[in-house]
């Protein structure tokens, strides 16, 4: 007898008997069981093991979509799609992977990744492109929305233009609104001083009674929306501010934003600027109300510091904020404070959020050059409530000692610290557009998903 005949012959097992030996293993060790051969690997793929799953596909991997379609089609409660916008092969896989993801009932929620957010300027788009947008996403999301038995809980549009100002028929289309959890119709601006305003029908979002999480360019917000949303038990709120066109959109009234805040107590409200170069001069003028109920913010490349509305949010804030993200290229300008602008400041923005801000736990500082002295008071003024402290310009001219400083910080701190060094730099901070484009789409990802 040689040593293949005498080898136990484990793929012959009933599959009755291996379903309830996978039963009793942790799923690790049922992943690691499933890889012994091809008949365990079936038994391993049920919907009883896969119940809160969520899928990550590249459409870049024609192995990895054939594996979905094969096997996890029918088992994945949450896809995640990876995509090139700029890439007609991935937007033609996505046509028949969509229409196939209305199929699945057991799909409650869709996600969009992509490695290029702005496609070409919307005004600029052909009706041909338009119609492949339509064909290729449009109808077939709206088939996934209207799915009465098992419908869609989280719709995420992956902060894509093109596809955020179809966002009132997708709403129209939802067969069931009342049990859609997250919805992201924010999006980046190919030209975020150009575009069309995206208009909802508020009652549309009043149907979403069970929402808890909402994405939205400000250009959407109203009185009219702040006031209809509140019967919605929002634990949520993202905000991102790109232009201010004043002649189409008013401001939102200060009494909109009271009524606001004193319905939604403890809500999370991210406001994020992105490339809102003209917005960032007037943003406490524009945008920052005194009850806005502010926990995070992120300016993006804005190209300016301004000093002054980091003030006014340290005063009218001081309640409700928790991060604050300066991310900016150094090189735009000399990273510094224009107290020509500013002339009644004489304290550093930062470290007056510091003293003010009873929550702030979070303060991130990339191209905007800090004082090292400053540094030293935000810790001392936060202590260890400070979780993180991240920066990367720092003017040494003054300083005694390195090494000084950052010791007396880390034991403020409670933490070990230092500065960002240019190695360990944020790729966003260099030359390249399309990286600090991917940067972007990745921070309003992470506040969505966090």
């Amino acid at each position: 007898m040689n040593f293949s005949q005498r080898q136990p012959k484990w793929h012959t097992i009933p599959a009755v008997a291996l379903n309830q030996i996978f039963d009793y293993l942790q799923p690790q060790d049922r992943r690691a069981a499933a890889s012994a051969c091809y008949s365990w690997r079936l038994s391993f793929f049920q919907k009883r093991y896969f119940k809160n799953f969520r899928f990550q596909l590249d459409l870049a991997c024609d192995d990895q979509l054939a594996f979905f379609y094969r096997s996890m089609a029918n088992l994945a409660k949450e896809l995640i799609v990876v995509f090139d916008f700029h890439n007609a092969f991935h937007i033609q896989k996505m046509r028949r992977l969509l229409y196939k993801v209305a199929r699945c009932d057991n799909i409650r929620g869709l996600r969009f990744q992509t490695h290029n957010v702005g496609l070409v300027a919307i005004g600029n788009m052909h009706s041909e492109h338009l119609a492949a947008i339509e064909q290729c996403f449009v109808e077939p999301l709206k088939l996934l929305l209207n799915r009465k038995r098992q419908s869609c809980q989280l719709l995420d549009l992956g902060a894509i233009e093109a596809l955020t100002y179809y966002g009132h028929d997708f709403l129209k289309a939802m067969g069931k609104p009342q049990e859609l959890l997250q919805l992201t119709l924010a999006s980046i601006k190919y030209d975020p001083s150009h575009y069309p305003i995206l208009s909802l029908d508020t009652t549309l979002l009043q149907k979403c009674a069970a929402l808890q999480v909402l994405s939205l360019d400000y250009d959407t917000l109203s009185d009219e929306l702040l006031h209809t949303i509140q019967v919605l038990p929002l634990r949520k709120l993202l905000i991102a501010v790109h232009g201010l066109d004043s002649e189409e959109q008013p401001d939102v009234s200060e009494s909109a934003w009271a009524h606001f805040s004193a319905h939604f107590a403890s809500i999370e409200l991210v406001l994020t600027l992105v490339y809102a170069y003209e917005a960032i001069e007037l943003l406490q003028h524009r945008v920052l109300r005194r009850n806005m109920p502010i926990t995070h913010v992120r300016l993006l490349f804005c190209e300016l510091m301004n000093a002054e509305a980091l003030d006014w949010m340290s005063i009218h804030h001081s309640e409700t904020l928790r991060s604050i993200q300066y991310v900016d290229s150094a090189y735009k300008n000399n990273g510094c404070v224009d107290y020509t602008r500013h002339g009644y400041m004489r304290q550093d923005p930062f470290v007056m959020m510091a003293w003010r801000c009873k929550r702030l736990e979070e303060i991130v500082v990339h191209g905007y050059m800090m004082d090292p002295h400053n540094l030293v008071g935000i810790a001392r003024l936060r202590g260890r409530q400070l979780k993180r402290l991240e920066v990367s310009l720092i003017d040494w001219t003054s300083a005694a000692s390195l090494n000084a400083y950052n010791e007396e910080i880390s034991t403020l701190l409670g933490q070990e610290w230092s500065p960002i060094g240019p190695e360990k730099l944020p790729p966003s901070l260099a030359f390249d557009h399309e990286v600090r484009d991917q940067f972007v789409y990745e921070m309003l990802r992470q506040d969505l998903s966090q």
